[in-house]
């Protein structure tokens, strides 16, 4: 419990974190979350986070437990239980490669493929429904930005600051 007679320094009082464009795009990405989530517990059984690992396993673009946690910026340990709920569920498989048999491959069954199908159309619904008002170019520009930042925060975790 804070206490009533302490007056937070001028510091925070001067900040409007509501401005922030860092709070701002949280927000957007936890709006955006607790939609899809609605959706895809409602609809097909599954949280979004394992609808949306369905979805990159089906796409190839993460086929490997270590790439799904570099995607979505969380531990292997947190990925392990990710995958283990998901082939419990029947929905996805662990496959040795024939090449390296210490790498495990992550592979869809139908049930898991019938749920990625359906992602696509569930992500535009939401994304046009949040997007709704604004023009196709203004969408385009946000886009075109926030590639921007992403890129920027790739070259800073590439090249951090020298210590002073």
């Amino acid at each position: 419990m804070t206490d009533p007679a302490h007056t937070p320094p001028s510091e925070v009082l001067e900040y409007d974190f509501g401005e922030s464009v860092g709070y701002l795009i949280s927000r957007v990405k936890s709006t955006m979350s607790n939609l899809v989530n609605q959706r895809t517990v409602a609809e097909l059984g599954v949280t979004s986070q394992q609808a949306s690992v369905l979805f990159m396993v089906a796409s190839g673009k993460c086929v490997l437990a270590a790439e799904l946690a570099r995607e979505y910026g969380i531990d292997a340990s947190a990925v392990t239980r990710l995958v283990d709920r998901l082939e419990t569920r029947g929905l996805l498989k662990r496959v040795r490669s024939s090449e390296d048999r210490r790498a495990v491959r992550l592979a869809l069954t139908p049930e898991g493929h019938a749920i990625a199908r359906r992602m696509p159309a569930m992500f535009t619904g939401i994304s046009e429904r949040l997007l709704s008002g604004l023009s196709p170019e203004e969408v385009g520009f946000l886009k075109s930005m926030l590639r921007r930042v992403l890129a920027n925060g790739c070259e800073a975790s590439q090249n951090p600051p020298a210590n002073s």
